[in-house]
């Protein structure tokens, strides 16, 4: 049995990039949830704080879709 390190190296790459892009674009639609109040209190925009943060957390759910989808094909 051999190991293709190569292939196992590529592999960490991109699910340590995903995991992290993944991450960071939840924690931009908590943020926007946040900002939200902040925003219409100031007497700032905050449909767009909250647009932002629904934009933020549907791609996070066809991120996940897309992965599910890739195991179960």
């Amino acid at each position: 049995m051999s190991i293709d390190w190569a292939a196992l190296g590529s592999v960490f790459g991109v699910s340590l990039v995903a995991t992290v892009a993944l991450v960071g674009l939840f924690t931009l639609g908590i943020l926007g949830l946040s900002k939200q109040e902040t925003a219409a209190a100031d007497g700032g925009s905050a449909p767009l704080a909250r647009t932002g943060a629904y934009v933020c957390f549907a791609l996070c759910a066809a991120a996940v879709a897309y992965g599910i989808s890739l195991i179960v094909a």
